[in-house]
């Protein structure tokens, strides 16, 4: 079986599904954290838990969610960061089919969609909103992740949103007779 590293270099296209952490404060000072679960090959954000608070159990609660929804992948790919590491964590992917492949310490290029995006996430929506409190960042971050999928064009998709919307308003949809 070839590892993530090397599924990548031979262009062999198992699911990967990098996930990482992002820390931000609300504009009186209290921190949270989201924790963002990506699809490598089509570049979709599949999902953005935004708590003051995510530790392991968080971990596995979103990817459980995110399993049934869209299936088991071959391998989830992360920091050593302690919520990724974690042996609930590990044996939990473990039992479930997929693979864990960690990054080198220091050398977040191995998981560069991940850190493409949260710098994007930082830029484009972070670092120019003011949130007032957990429940709004909730909000506002859940529809800037709707953006992101179906509106924002990404050029390593020829300029195309990742997951356009298939649902035809019913102003736009033709007259049948």
């Amino acid at each position: 079986m070839l590892s993530a590293r090397t599924a990548r270099v031979l262009n062999h296209r198992p699911l990967l599904r990098p996930y990482d952490f992002v820390h931000h404060r609300t504009e009186d000072g209290r921190a949270f954290r989201t924790l963002n679960i990506l699809d490598e090959h089509s570049r979709e954000c599949l999902a953005i838990r935004v708590k003051s608070k995510l530790n392991s159990t968080e971990v596995i609660d979103a990817l459980t969610d995110l399993f049934i929804l869209r299936g088991v992948p071959a391998y989830i790919i992360s920091d050593n960061g302690p919520e990724f590491i974690a042996e609930a964590v590990r044996d939990w992917i473990k039992a479930v089919g997929a693979k864990t492949e960690y990054i080198e310490p220091g050398s977040p290029w191995e998981n560069s969609y991940c850190e493409s995006f949260n710098g994007r996430m930082r830029d484009e929506l972070l670092n120019g909103e003011m949130f007032y409190s957990l429940r709004e960042a909730q909000i506002i971050i859940v529809r800037w992740r709707n953006h992101y999928n179906t509106k924002r064009p990404h050029s390593a998709r020829s300029s195309r949103p990742p997951a356009p919307e298939a649902i035809v308003s019913m102003d736009q949809r033709p007259i049948m007779h």
